[in-house]
């Protein structure tokens, strides 16, 4: 499959990739600065391309803006780029449940991965989205 973009926000964390949908202003870049801050690193801001790869979804960084993460408020920085497997999806949602148990499901690039969905005005999200990917990451 050739790359193909998608509209997420992704990082690469412990040798996989985490995409964060969510609508304008959700906090999409906010949650990637943060894990970056943590050690994760930036795929895509607001954009990845996906490819499959011996039987799995990888996110690789967009040409056009590979690098490039925005800063609210402060502005555009450059950043060091990795290409990862996708092992799960977030979709920060304000009506998010408050109890997982199972991951829902999502079909990319014809590949189903797993999904949550995430209250985005935590403090704490980062660490959220960090025991998401431990929960109910693909391994």
């Amino acid at each position: 499959m050739t790359a193909q973009p998608y509209r997420a926000t992704g990082v690469a964390l412990g040798g996989t990739a985490l995409l964060i949908e969510g609508p304008p202003g959700s906090g999409k870049s906010s949650l990637a600065l943060a894990l970056i801050d943590r050690g994760a690193a930036l795929v895509g801001d607001d954009g990845v391309m996906l490819e499959r790869r011996d039987g799995r979804l990888w996110a690789l960084p967009p040409p056009a803006i590979a690098g490039l993460l925005e800063i609210r408020n402060v502005g555009i920085v450059t950043l060091a780029t990795e290409a990862a497997p996708v092992s799960l999806v977030i979709r920060l949602d304000g009506e998010a449940p408050r109890f997982v148990e199972t991951a829902e499901a999502i079909d990319l690039a014809g590949m189903r991965l797993p999904l949550i969905r995430l209250w985005p005005d935590s403090p704490v999200l980062a660490l959220r989205a960090e025991r998401a990917l431990a929960l109910h990451g693909m391994r």
